[in-house]
């Protein structure tokens, strides 16, 4: 697996991480302790050493596996989690150092560890990125051992901007795959400057990317998908990456021809997205081991002729940039 630096961090990680969301079961279905054992398994064994997780997914069961793993293998494995989701209602006001310092010490708990490679903010609000004594605190946390380095989760791109305003913020995660593009165009440059690490997520835009969804694809009930599959607008939720199921499928269809492909296409979308020197990792997740293994061949895939880079980048011009007016990427 070839290696990127995760910015200031100095981390030499896999371009092609775990993330962890649909890690034990697929979305929807209860978490299972011993599926999310054999995807972890298959991923390390086949070079991925970053591994990404939050607090919220499965209620702490995500990060309680992923700790149970890590201390299990003896390779140099790098976790990173999340907090902050579970303030509900998740506002501003919410936010405080005291609530975040009790989920850092709750996320060490759940995995067992001494110290986190990497805490990140989960999707802050707008708001909390005006407020220095946030993003302070951990500075504290890593005087104190608890961290090693802080980073964000954003939504935006305005977001992304605004958090590398702070010196410790090492690195940002943004959405980013061949149907959500805006991040290439106003971010990463500005990233390489500050040294700022990129992970990709929602690589996949939640599946479309397959090329396996139709028009008729159903979802289970507690799948986060199925609502947002039926919505006519575009949504901000990060199902398809907010984009339009329907305009979303349009653009895949193109794109299978573009590459000749009748499905799985996954592989070529993530290696479109490590085309981007700037981007340090990206961090699909899986179901399933045989998932997981489709994703790290991702790495192998060969580089994109400049022709190939252009024709992506004007079916994304074709179907999705008239509508980026109904979102707030």
């Amino acid at each position: 697996m070839k290696k990127r630096t995760l910015g200031k961090t100095g981390f030499k990680i896999a371009e092609i991480g775990a993330g962890t969301w649909q890690v034990g079961g697929k979305w929807g279905s209860p978490f299972s302790h011993a599926n999310a054992d054999a995807i972890l398994n298959t991923a390390v064994d086949h070079g991925v050493n970053f591994i990404d997780t939050a607090d919220v997914y499965s209620d702490g069961e995500s990060e309680k596996a992923v700790g149970r793993f890590v201390r299990s293998r003896s390779e140099r494995i790098y976790v990173a989690t999340k907090c902050g989701r579970r303030i509900s209602p998740h506002t501003d006001k919410g936010y405080t150092p005291k609530v975040l310092r009790k989920f850092v010490e709750d996320s060490l708990k759940n995995m067992g560890l001494e110290t986190l490679d990497l805490i990140q903010l989960h999707c802050p609000p707008t708001e909390t990125y005006e407020r220095p004594e946030i993003f302070g605190l951990f500075d504290d946390l890593k005087k104190e051992g608890k961290i090693l380095n802080l980073g964000v989760s954003v939504k935006t791109v305005d977001q992304a901007l605004r958090a590398m305003e702070y010196d410790n913020v090492t690195t940002v995660q943004i959405i980013f795959n061949m149907l959500r593009q805006l991040p290439s165009e106003r971010f990463f440059g500005e990233a390489q400057k500050k040294n700022v690490g990129i992970l990709a997520r929602v690589p996949l835009a939640s599946g479309l990317l397959t090329g396996k969804f139709t028009a008729a694809t159903a979802f289970g009930k507690d799948d986060h998908r199925a609502p947002i599959k039926e919505n006519k607008a575009f949504s901000n939720n990060e199902a398809f990456g907010g984009i339009d199921y329907r305009i979303g499928l349009e653009a895949v269809e193109e794109l299978k021809s573009l590459f000749h492909v009748q499905a799985n296409l996954s592989t070529l979308a993530l290696k479109w997205i490590l085309m981007f020197p700037q981007v340090s990792c990206v961090i699909p997740g899986a179901s399933r081991p045989d998932q997981m293994l489709a994703n790290i061949h991702g790495s192998d895939v060969p580089e994109f002729a400049p022709e190939i880079m252009e024709k992506i980048k004007r079916i994304y011009e074709k179907h999705i940039v008239p509508n980026l007016a109904n979102t707030h990427w």
